[in-house]
């Protein structure tokens, strides 16, 4: 009688035996897609424990709230600079719109034009600014750094056509909606700033992750070629990202105007710097590709953190915020150089 033996399986068929938790977590650090986003977490986490060592009462919710309360408006801006770069472009108009937006603002306001129209009008005519830089840099071919850095020019250029002063805003509905609290119990609160920015960030991650347009974007920022060939609208994509830029900077313009009640030409000068360096620290690659709308609000939590840490110490001037964030920036693109490379 013969002795039938099993046949192995053939490998095609053999079950892959899953990785280990410590192998999944190496993996995603070592990632170009998600391990600037995690470093940066970790960065912000141990940044917030450690002013909860040093300061007392720094380990409280309203600290932590309070970061988004005074960078609702880069968190808007960075959202618009974080479409621009996914597609490997650069705006650099962004701190000039906002500055715009404000003067804009406060001069109607000043003449008795209601909120519910002066808003609505900021960010058509931001939206229309993008779409014309979109146009210039795809159908004309202009760099994105020339086309938008003649934008922040003439957006510059305009706040002083409109006053070479400061204007105050005087509006009673305005002021209430600026200064207007919301409670969340314990003696915290936010302001609606924050709930815009809120809404803001949640509809980008939805457009990025859930529509054919913000695929697309990563397309273009993949290979705009590539995407060409694949049959994406890569132009109208180019074109639509400036003008979520634009539209997002004249909302930034407006949160902006919420905290400061003026509108002054001088607003918001090297701002589009600070967006920028908020993507990049947030995991966003600057040749495009990669990245996420979250990161980008981490990356400007950080920089809050950083300046409030600063605050605290009341020794520091708050030119260390601008070393640290250059520090931030350079190794932050060291790092995404370093992944991108090892996964080539």
């Amino acid at each position: 009688m013969t002795t039938l033996t099993p046949t192995p399986a053939p490998p095609a068929l053999r079950v892959a035996a899953k990785p280990s938790a410590a192998a999944r977590i190496r993996d995603a650090f070592t990632s170009p897609k998600y391990g600037p986003v995690l470093v940066t977490a970790l960065l912000f986490v141990a940044v917030f424990v450690a002013g909860g060592i040093r300061y007392s009462g720094f380990l409280s919710g309203q600290v932590l709230l309070n970061l988004f309360v005074d960078n609702a408006y880069l968190i808007v801006l960075a959202v618009g600079m974080t479409f621009v770069i996914l597609t490997g472009g650069i705006d650099l108009s962004v701190g000039a719109v906002v500055a715009l937006s404000t003067m804009i603002a406060a001069s109607l306001l000043q003449t008795g034009m209601p909120p519910a129209l002066v808003i609505p009008l900021i960010l058509v005519a931001t939206s229309v600014l993008g779409l014309l830089v979109g146009l210039m840099i795809h159908y004309f071919k202009v760099q994105p750094f020339i086309a938008t850095l003649a934008a922040m020019f003439l957006a510059r250029g305009l706040c002083y056509v409109i006053s070479q002063s400061s204007i105050s805003i005087t509006d009673p509905s305005f002021i209430a909606l600026a200064v207007g609290r919301i409670p969340l119990g314990g003696g915290m609160s936010i302001t609606w700033s924050v709930v815009i920015a809120v809404v803001v960030v949640a509809v980008a991650v939805w457009v990025l992750h859930r529509t054919r347009f913000g695929r697309t974007v990563y397309a273009i920022g993949g290979g705009e070629h590539s995407g060409m060939l694949m049959g994406l609208p890569v132009a109208r994509t180019k074109v639509l990202v400036y003008v979520v830029s634009g539209f997002c900077s004249g909302l930034a313009g407006v949160l902006f105007t919420f905290y400061t009640l003026s509108g002054y030409p001088l607003t918001a000068i090297g701002t589009e710097l600070d967006a920028i360096a908020a993507v990049v620290i947030g995991g966003t690659l600057l040749a495009g590709g990669y990245g996420f709308v979250l990161g980008s609000v981490l990356g400007v939590l950080v920089l809050g953190i950083i300046q409030t840490i600063i605050t605290f110490e009341g020794t520091l001037s708050s030119w260390w915020t601008k070393i640290f964030i250059g520090v931030l920036l350079l190794v932050f693109i060291v790092l995404q150089r370093v992944l991108t490379a090892r996964r080539r």
